[in-house]
């Protein structure tokens, strides 16, 4: 396991190591967020990076992944613990059969570590022999509202109540990830327990150093190019504008065919690489290509 960064310089260090190209502004928000030992909040659209970014600190770290995955109706049973009930059952029907235990010694046999199956949450505050994890809880605003309020102990005091056994918590709290693509607004209470930081549509520069370090055989000249398509496309007023995610995938695909330079009839035929709604592709298609390809000629 390394050790973390000492600086912010060093801080966009290990993630360059990664492959992420960030900026200083989410650098010095990262390097704070493991100095001050608080849960990081990350906010923006779909596929400029927030998951990603926990992706690359746990690998440069050396740190275990723990990934929750946030869904509508997400509960406590499958976020937090939930009681192995078959092995409970059939520990019950044991000491049935040996008559070796009495009521309040079972229950409190069946109630115990051992029958208790960790999910994400509890295994992240969990002591490791892989040393503090990464804790990742993806897409929170996708999560019903009253799952927000039980995270606020978890945010607050990197502790869990489980009403039988007591309260479990960890010497060294995991480093938390919390991402939201803002389909809903978060609460305030969980914000307040957090950093924060709004990962924006990174500009031409950055992009282009993002295909440098994610598609490193791609021709220079076809990098500017789609570059300064996507950042066209961003312009217009689509439904879903291509995220960074998106600029990678076009990328490789463009490298797939073995061409190194766009056209107007190859921006019209992979546009569903880039784009992933119909009405975004038609409205690109029919009204816009010539722009594009104004500003992919423009680039190279």
């Amino acid at each position: 396991m390394a050790s973390l960064p000492g600086s912010v310089d060093d801080t966009l260090a290990l993630l360059a190591g990664g492959d992420y190209v960030a900026d200083r502004a989410l650098a010095t928000t990262l390097y704070v967020t493991f100095k001050l030992k608080r849960p990081l909040f990350l906010e923006g659209e779909a596929g400029v990076g927030k998951t990603e970014l926990a992706k690359v600190v746990a690998a440069r770290l050396g740190r275990p992944l723990i990934r929750l995955q946030c869904y509508e109706g997400l509960d406590v049973a499958s976020a937090v613990y939930e009681w192995n009930y078959a092995r409970q059952m059939m520990e019950i029907r044991l000491a049935e059969a040996l008559q070796d235990r009495d009521r309040g010694q079972l229950a409190e046999d069946v109630f115990s570590e051992r029958f208790l199956i960790a999910r994400p949450l509890l295994q992240a505050l969990s002591p490791s022999t892989g040393g503090p994890s990464v804790l990742l809880i993806d897409e929170l605003d996708r999560a019903d509202e009253p799952f927000e309020a039980y995270l606020l102990e978890i945010l607050s005091d990197f502790q869990i109540t489980i009403p039988e056994i007591g309260t479990i918590r960890v010497s060294e709290p995991p480093i938390v990830f919390i991402t939201s693509n803002r389909t809903r607004e978060v609460h305030d209470a969980l914000k307040r327990r957090c950093l924060y930081h709004w990962l924006d549509y990174p500009d031409s520069d950055r992009e282009l150093a993002i295909l440098k370090a994610r598609v490193p055989t791609m021709p220079a000249a076809l990098a500017h190019q789609v570059v300064a398509a996507v950042q066209t496309m961003r312009r217009l007023e689509l439904f879903k504008p291509p995220g960074v995610a998106e600029t990678i995938d076009w990328a490789s695909a463009l490298g797939a065919l073995n061409r190194d330079r766009v056209d107007k009839s190859l921006i019209a035929e992979t546009l569903g690489v880039v784009l992933k709604y119909h009405d975004d592709i038609d409205k690109v298609r029919t009204g816009h290509l010539d722009e594009l390809m104004a500003a992919a000629l423009g680039a190279s």
